[in-house]
């Protein structure tokens, strides 16, 4: 049986000796433990501390841990600390604790602030032309399955795409008339608020008018519908692609753009339009209510003024950006849905990832769309 370890402490100047003896072991570790506390004194105190070892007749890696532990503060708190008396049978054991945790990470290398703005901007880059890459490789998809379906128009899922303008365009009205009725009754309150200053109340309905049906109208619901609908299409897209669902499509024969994005798509070109035409009615009864109220203006003038300050050409250059918006949505969406790994945490990165460069984009098309008109004088 392993006789019960002892730790003897002798003070030589300024230099003090344990001198631990007996079976230092895991066995006896809550005695090791009151040992090490008796001694902590003497430890704190001493200038320097030397360890001997040459009557310990055991010892584990619970033991030698706790001499070294001791020897480690020793030496952090600026003492030196030695080991003596170590035999050959323990020594490799006594070695291998001591080089625990002593190997801290690397140091970072020292990088050049220009190369690192220059392999920044190089990977920036790279990411933006894989991202125009597979938009135009989902665009080109896109397009060989419309060609198939105008070749074969049995080939067009009519179910599927009833369910999607479902959906996307008739579930969506009651948000969409909420959001841009607040809307243009926020624009309305702000332009009365500040035109009344002037005496000129009566251009509120110019600017309403104006901005809704050619900017606002056609924008907000196009950012509500990335929201609301791109996500949903990047998830469930995503879900399947993890499922292994389009793959079993594929291995049936079937195109899963044709049966899968194609409706879709389709769905948001054909309700975008038809949202946007809801939500620019909204807005303006929303002006309306607010030029009434809070104004003082009687609907008959408003609308009467509208008449006159809105043209057809303000209506058609809203309702000619719905449907690129659309599909700029469609495909981001689709896209990003197709790029999903294996992962839960992928499917949330690719569908943050789908509504920001759906807004992103449609934001940046209808600053070339307003160009454009512009330069063509609508």
């Amino acid at each position: 049986m392993s006789s019960a370890p002892v730790l003897n402490a002798a003070t030589d100047g300024d230099v003090l000796e344990l001198r631990p003896g007996g079976a230092w072991t895991a066995t006896h570790s809550a005695v090791l433990e009151r040992l090490f506390a008796g001694v902590a004194p003497q430890v704190a105190a001493a200038r320097s501390l030397k360890i001997d070892l040459s009557d310990v007749a055991e010892i584990d890696t619970i033991g030698a841990w706790l001499l070294e532990k001791v020897s480690r503060e020793a030496v952090q708190a600026g003492r030196t600390a030695l080991f003596v008396g170590v035999g050959d049978r323990y020594a490799g054991l006594i070695e291998e604790v001591r080089q625990v945790n002593r190997r801290g990470p690397a140091p970072r290398p020292k990088v050049n602030p220009i190369i690192a703005r220059l392999d920044q901007l190089g990977r920036s880059a790279y990411s933006a032309t894989q991202d125009v890459s597979v938009f135009l490789d989902m665009l080109g998809a896109l397009a060989m399955a419309l060609l198939g379906v105008l070749r074969r128009p049995r080939s067009l899922r009519l179910t599927s795409l009833t369910y999607q303008i479902y959906r996307v365009g008739w579930q969506a009205i009651p948000i969409i008339v909420l959001i841009t009725f607040l809307i243009g009754a926020i624009i309305a309150q702000q332009g009365i608020f500040h035109f009344r200053k002037f005496g000129a109340e009566s251009y509120v309905v110019d600017m309403v008018g104006i901005l809704v049906l050619r900017e606002i109208g056609v924008l907000i619901v196009a950012i509500m519908v990335a929201g609301r609908s791109g996500s949903a299409y990047t998830a469930e897209l995503g879900s399947m692609k993890m499922r292994e669902e389009i793959d079993a499509l594929s291995t049936m024969g079937l195109d899963p753009v044709e049966v899968l994005i194609l409706p879709r798509i389709i769905a948001l070109v054909i309700a975008l339009p038809i949202l946007a035409f809801i939500g620019s009615m909204a807005a303006l009864y929303g002006g309306l209510l607010t030029a009434w109220f809070y104004g003082g203006m009687m609907p008959a003038v408003y609308i009467a003024r509208l008449h006159e300050a809105v043209s057809l050409s303000s209506f058609e250059v809203g309702m000619w950006k719905a449907p690129f918006m659309a599909l700029v949505i469609g495909i981001v969406a689709c896209s990003e849905g197709l790029r999903v790994q294996g992962s839960a945490e992928s499917l949330g990165l690719q569908t943050t990832t789908s509504v920001v460069k759906s807004i992103f984009l449609v934001i940046v098309l209808d600053g070339l769309f307003a160009v454009f008109f512009a330069s063509i004088g609508m």
